[in-house]
């Protein structure tokens, strides 16, 4: 996107001024953003549809397998463009705009998103993906409209030099590049990890770190430099202590070695409910025995409730907080007719989401929670959650 952008300041003439460059800049961004702000609308339009698709486990390997050839084609072994005849077709419209114009330059930035849309898959998906679970079709549209913001800030620097600080080329471009693969590499990882063992996902991790080695350069030390082959030398050193540590029963990428501190972490014990009879019924009889509850809304894919289980479900000062409460949790990964009947009694498009019962059997709805909160401020809630009924 930047040589086009630079192709259009720099077809103004060596006399443009820097706020007419900007400008431009501006109007070509604000086109690529009207792109995806659609894209983003039409993605909450499908709501709950969008949600269901996302969770099943066969679409979760097939993204993190697109993620990996996109990886490979960033690491050389094949280029990935669009089809040829879009390629023309895209080409002839926009050879049609007058180079300069404002009105020429949105559509030019309308079509370069639509031809750059693969390269940028890894936040567009994550996006989409938030966006189809959310299903408000106003958020969806702002959400991809400030992501393309963000995409688009490069290109407002270029502008705002009148092209002056466009990067040269050079094998320093190509390591970057490769780079970007091996983020592309971790995107899988974390995408699959959600349906693999966590030994696994330890050894997926040891992958990327080894690649991550490769590409700056430790087995090839004279094509990069001293700084670079020292980060390689940390990404294997890290790659080893993974390995290392899911051999010890490690299953924590941020602490691999914590399989050998024979320390065992406490977790909150739930009472798994399926309908909304089971939970209308549980909440019964905490109600006659003066107890409030706590309902997690928990699904394996559910990244978020993984955060909440390992950070703050196992904090002491958490579970001392619930000490006097009924934990139901209700798991919803499979998202058949009872999960969807139960997720359309409370009004929630899925987890993670926690309510919470009063000893009167009623739902707090202003101390409902949705997405992952640290320990010490999941305590506080609950701590007014109890002052709140207790009062």
């Amino acid at each position: 996107m930047v040589p086009i952008l630079s192709g259009i300041i720099a077809g103004q003439g060596k006399d443009i001024t820097t706020a007419r460059a900007f400008a431009l800049s501006l109007t070509y961004v604000l086109g690529m953003a009207l792109t995806y702000t659609i894209a983003g609308a039409a993605f909450a339009a499908a709501g709950e549809q969008a949600q269901a698709i996302f969770q099943k486990p066969w679409i979760i390997v097939a993204f993190s397998g697109l993620f990996v050839a996109l990886a490979m084609s960033m690491f050389g072994a094949y280029e990935l463009q669009m089809p040829s005849f879009i390629q023309s077709r895209v080409s002839d419209v926009s050879n049609q705009q007058q180079a300069g114009t404002f009105i020429g330059t949105a559509i030019m930035g309308s079509l370069s998103a639509l031809v750059v849309t693969a390269c940028v898959a890894p936040p567009l998906v994550a996006a989409l993906a938030v966006i189809g679970q959310a299903g408000d079709v106003y958020r969806g549209g702002l959400a991809l409209f400030l992501m393309s913001l963000g995409m688009g800030a490069p290109l407002l620097v270029v502008g705002a030099s009148a092209g002056k600080l466009l990067p040269k080329a050079g094998p320093w471009m190509n390591t970057v590049k490769a780079l970007f693969g091996v983020m592309l590499l971790g995107v899988a990882v974390w995408l699959v990890s959600r349906i693999v063992p966590a030994w696994a996902t330890m050894l997926l991790w040891s992958v990327v770190a080894f690649a991550a080695a490769y590409v700056l350069g430790i087995f090839r030390p004279s094509e990069n430099s001293k700084l670079g082959r020292a980060f390689g030398v940390v990404a294997v050193v890290y790659g080893l202590a993974l390995i290392v540590g899911t051999a010890t029963g490690g299953t924590d990428p941020l602490h691999p070695f914590k399989g050998l501190s024979g320390h065992e972490t406490t977790h909150l014990e739930f009472e798994r409910i399926k309908s909304v009879s089971d939970l209308e019924a549980r909440v019964a009889t905490a109600s006659q025995n003066g107890q409030g509850v706590m309902l997690d809304f928990y699904a394996d894919w559910c990244v978020s409730c993984k955060e909440m289980e390992k950070y703050t479900f196992t904090d002491a000062g958490v579970q001392e907080a619930l000490e006097n409460t009924v934990l139901l949790q209700a798991d919803v990964t499979l998202n058949d007719e009872q999960d969807k009947a139960l997720l359309q009694h409370f009004g929630i498009f899925g987890p993670p989401t926690i309510a919470f019962f009063g000893t009167h059997g009623s739902e707090l709805e202003s101390f409902r929670v949705v997405g992952y909160v640290p320990a010490p401020d999941f305590t506080e809630h609950v701590s007014r959650v109890t002052a709140q009924t207790e009062g």
